[in-house]
């Protein structure tokens, strides 16, 4: 079992955890500044990725950059599914054309980004919050379509090409939406991205999720306080989901783009139903622990390794390579690099942020021992829970190495 944290900055970031190498490779690659530095198109060229991983959760400039990283798995992994006969876009079109009825279509999404399959248990096991997952699913559709589902017409799919401009119609502009979308750059109305922008789709499902942005921020980003309260996020809000949203479905990576219902009448019933499918999962994922940073929660022999950074459940994640085809976009493990999480989950004894450093730093990692009755002003001296703001329980124990389910004792790289 690993002991050490080195080479273990790469853990999961973002609202559906971006993790290893070759994750956050791709989005330097395609976003980033590998991207500006091979003279390619560059949505962030100041940011480097491969360096700065933490940049996800931490820049408080690009605050999308948290949904960003969602967004981009999404379409790389969920929006292309199709295996064995299940396609994920002909499965949504499905479900909204016969009523938005039944859970086989949300369980089978939460497969997919839980186990890797749309029908477990599969190699890595049974689905994780199958319930939790569906209700997240049903109170986005509620907040979306205010209680009603909605009828859409007889399916007509237009025809798709490469070229986005020939399935979408341009929208009057006094039809746009009343709050000003938010934008970095201009852009123009007759290139590509303009013309999603302005397309009667896009405006329609602005619309719609303007409409709702009270609920989405008080009802569905929610996060579960030490104290049992459910609260507003402060991690996660509307206007930088909104911004996330804007920048994939109109100038999307590496030729794909988010779905919005662009090839099907009344399209964007279809594309809010999609972001409610991954609103549902971020809502599991991260929301509820008000945290972009994964969280430490392998427990081994009831005890929290540190060296988890390195990867849970037995994962390595500098390991996580590209493919041959796609090797030249991971990022290199420097063993040198240094990153402490800055968010992390807040329950009662939870686990400090994770954190990475060279061996020269760490020559060996502990546990996080979330027994530790921390708060103790009677002791003398006087004990406070100090390693993050409103700590309950816990504390860092280095006093021997303790190793993940991979068997890592370090935290290098």
């Amino acid at each position: 079992g690993r002991t050490d944290v080195e080479g273990c900055c790469w853990w999961g970031r973002g609202v559906i955890q971006t993790s290893g190498v070759c994750n956050f490779g791709k989005l330097n690659y395609y976003l980033g500044a590998r991207a500006a530095a091979d003279g390619r198109d560059s949505r962030y060229p100041t940011i480097d990725f491969c360096k700065d991983p933490e940049v996800i959760c931490s820049s408080a400039e690009y605050k999308e950059l948290k949904w960003i990283a969602g967004l981009f798995y999404w379409m790389e992994s969920v929006q292309t599914y199709n295996v064995d006969g299940w396609d994920y876009l002909t499965e949504l079109r499905s479900f909204v054309e016969g009523g938005m009825t039944g859970t086989s279509f949300i369980d089978a999404v939460s497969g997919i980004v839980n186990r890797g399959c749309h029908n477990p248990p599969c190699g890595t096991g049974e689905l994780d919050g199958r319930m939790e997952r569906s209700d997240n699913f049903n109170k986005v559709l509620d907040a979306f379509f205010g209680g009603v589902i909605p009828q859409v017409t007889a399916p007509i799919t237009v025809t798709e090409t490469s070229d986005t401009s020939d399935s979408l119609t341009e929208s009057n502009p006094s039809s746009a939406v009343s709050t000003p979308i938010p934008t970095r750059q201009p852009v123009s109305p007759s290139s590509e991205a303009g013309l999603v922008l302005n397309s009667d789709t896009f405006v329609n499902l602005a619309q719609a999720l303007d409409d709702s942005k009270g609920d989405i921020d008080s009802k569905l980003f929610l996060y579960l306080t030490p104290d049992y309260q459910w609260i507003p996020s402060s991690v996660y809000r509307y206007d930088d989901f909104f911004e996330s949203v804007r920048i994939m479905a109109s100038e999307g990576v590496a030729g794909k783009r988010l779905y919005i219902g662009e090839d099907v009448e009344d399209g964007h019933i279809f594309g809010l139903v999609n972001m409610a499918a991954f609103l549902a999962q971020s809502m599991k994922e991260t929301i509820q622990y008000d945290a972009c940073d994964e969280n430490s929660w392998d427990l081994i022999g009831g005890k929290y390794p540190l060296s988890n950074a390195c990867g849970q459940l037995g994962q390595s994640y500098q390991d996580y390579h590209c493919s041959d085809e796609e090797k030249h976009m991971e990022c290199p493990v420097d063993p040198n690099m240094s990153i402490t999480a800055v968010t992390h989950a807040k329950w009662y004894g939870a686990p400090g942020p994770l954190f990475c450093g060279p061996k020269t730093e760490y020559s060996f990692t502990g546990i996080w021992d979330h027994l530790y009755e921390c708060n103790r002003p009677w002791a003398n001296p006087p004990e406070t829970c100090s390693v993050y703001e409103g700590q309950k329980a816990g504390k860092y124990d280095n006093s021997a190495p303790y190793a993940n389910n991979a068997g890592r004792t370090d935290v290098e790289g």
